[in-house]
C-alpha cells in the first residue's frame, strides 16, 4: 500500500509576520466588515509574499492573507497560469 504525504511548507515566516503580533480579529473580520486595517498591516509586513503563496497553495478561503481578501485571491487564482 502506498500513502502519499504532504510535507508542510516552512512555517518560519508565520512567526515573523506582523499578523502574529497583532491578532486574528483584523484578518478574519465579520462578514461585511472592513479589511482596510488588515491590508495596511500586510502592506508593512516583509512576510507578505510568503503569506500569499501559502494562502494560494493551501486554498485558504477566509480572511486576509498576503494583503488580499478572499475575492482578490479568487481573482488571482483565475488569472494565474
Amino acid at each position: 500500500m502506498h500513502i502519499d504525504t504532504i510535507t508542510p511548507a516552512d512555517p518560519g515566516w508565520q512567526t515573523q509576520a506582523l499578523c502574529a503580533q497583532t491578532g486574528a480579529d483584523f484578518f478574519f473580520p465579520e462578514p461585511g466588515s472592513s479589511v482596510r486595517e488588515a491590508k495596511r498591516i500586510c502592506g508593512m509586513c516583509e512576510m507578505r509574499p510568503a503569506c500569499l503563496e501559502y494562502a494560494l497553495a493551501n486554498d485558504e478561503r477566509f480572511g486576509v492573507w498576503g494583503g488580499l481578501s478572499e475575492k482578490e485571491r479568487l481573482q488571482l487564482r483565475r488569472t494565474r497560469p
